[in-house]
């Protein structure tokens, strides 16, 4: 678990987990999430579209109205967060993450890249150290482009659970 201040604790205080519903890094935060009780939800492609079909009922995701794809998704979940994480294995960022990217500086909302390249564990205590976060928005690549990412994004959600993630009063869960 990561060491954090008091300060990233009262600053940091994330009571609920958004994304997309895609395949890899989506499905790992919501799996994660549902599995440690912290509410989910977020915006999903219209007929719950996704690489492997239908995005099962069990995720608690709304349809993007007016057949609005990924890429309405992407920007959706971006505005209704208060901060995105993004989690890639690859130092690169592509594709639907790096619009991501994108939308979350357009609409000057706080995010952070990370991947198992870099030391992603001080990266991120110090991002929630200064950044007021309520609502996680969790995206990343599909499990057909990056195999392993699931298992990376619930290593990082694990490592910083007890921390920030469903805490009050500096009480962690899991």
């Amino acid at each position: 678990m990561i060491a954090t201040t008091n300060h990233a604790l009262q600053r940091a205080a994330i009571t609920k987990i958004i994304s997309g519903g895609q395949t890899g890094a989506d499905r790992a935060a919501l799996d994660w999430a549902i599995a440690h009780g912290i509410p989910h939800g977020g915006w999903c492609p219209a007929w719950r579209m996704a690489e492997d079909g239908v995005i099962p009922a069990k995720y608690q995701l709304t349809e993007m109205p007016d057949g609005g794809g990924y890429r309405q998704r992407n920007k959706a979940n971006v505005r209704d967060s208060d901060a995105t994480l993004i989690l890639t294995i690859s130092p690169e960022l592509s594709g639907g993450s790096k619009q991501t990217v994108s939308f979350a500086k357009h609409l000057c909302k706080t995010w952070l890249h990370v991947h198992p390249e870099m030391n992603w564990q001080d990266a991120i205590t110090s991002w929630l150290a200064s950044t007021q976060i309520t609502i996680l928005n969790v995206a990343g690549p599909r499990s057909s482009k990056e195999p392993d990412i699931g298992v990376f994004v619930i290593k990082v959600l694990d490592t910083i659970a007890g921390s920030i993630i469903g805490s009050s009063g500096g009480r962690g869960v899991g």
